[in-house]
């Protein structure tokens, strides 16, 4: 059975390399090697993490709402 790698492995590469070992390992995985599909779901999993933070820090702030006035008045 292939080790999966570790957070600490994975965090050691950059993010070129990691969906080079991503893309590697899911065709390994497609082609049949029972082995591969959990060492392709780590990748992939870390992938998708840098992704969504890098792209969570280009967004705006958002700019504060004030609160709505109730439509019914009470009394």
């Amino acid at each position: 059975m292939t080790p999966l790698p570790t957070p600490s492995q994975i965090a050691l590469l950059d993010d070129e390399r990691l969906e080079e070992l991503a893309v590697s390992w899911r065709a390994q995985a497609l082609r049949g090697d029972r082995r591969a599909f959990g060492v392709a779901h780590a990748f992939e999993v870390e992938r998708r993490r840098r992704l969504s933070a890098s792209q969570l820090q280009q967004l705006e702030p958002l700019a504060p709402v004030a609160p709505r006035k109730p439509w019914w008045k009470f009394w």
